[in-house]
């Protein structure tokens, strides 16, 4: 299979994982917590953050999803995507991300943003170790969802 088809079979995966776990009040963790390496590095422009995969960040995703519950969001689509393959290992990818919510009041919306991604790929299996996201808590809040 392709190296560029596989990665986006991936972040298929991750879409569909999310969205999942999104609409029930008990997400499956552990196919999320397949989805990140071991250790991973996110950053944003609030600051760099790193962490493991443990119990620590399943509790971490387990309050986000439900926080993004809370706030509204139904669904994520995956708009468009650039996959750049850096080497027989490793992958970045841009997607552009729509997010659909429904508000307090009933009105339904979107918004769409840009997150990178870098993926290492071992025997076969594609692992997020960072990320690079926007300002999403202005961004919410722009939209009125908090």
């Amino acid at each position: 299979m392709d190296d560029r088809k596989q990665i986006d079979d991936f972040f298929n995966r991750y879409r569909d994982i999310f969205n999942k776990a999104i609409q029930t009040d008990a997400p499956d963790m552990e196919r999320t917590a397949e989805l990140y390496a071991e250790c991973f590095i996110g950053a944003n422009p609030l600051g760099v953050q790193c962490g493991r995969n443990d119990d620590q960040l399943q509790d971490s995703m387990r309050k986000g999803y439900a926080f993004y519950r809370d706030i509204g969001i139904t669904f994520m689509e995956i708009v468009s995507r650039e996959i750049t393959v850096l080497d027989d290992f490793h992958t970045m990818m841009k997607i552009r991300w729509k997010s659909h919510f429904t508000r307090k009041d009933s009105s339904k919306g979107s918004i769409e943003f840009e997150n990178i991604y870098l993926t290492q790929t071992s025997e076969n299996r594609h692992q997020v170790f960072a990320w690079i996201t926007g300002n999403e808590q202005a961004v919410l809040n722009e939209c009125g969802l908090i």
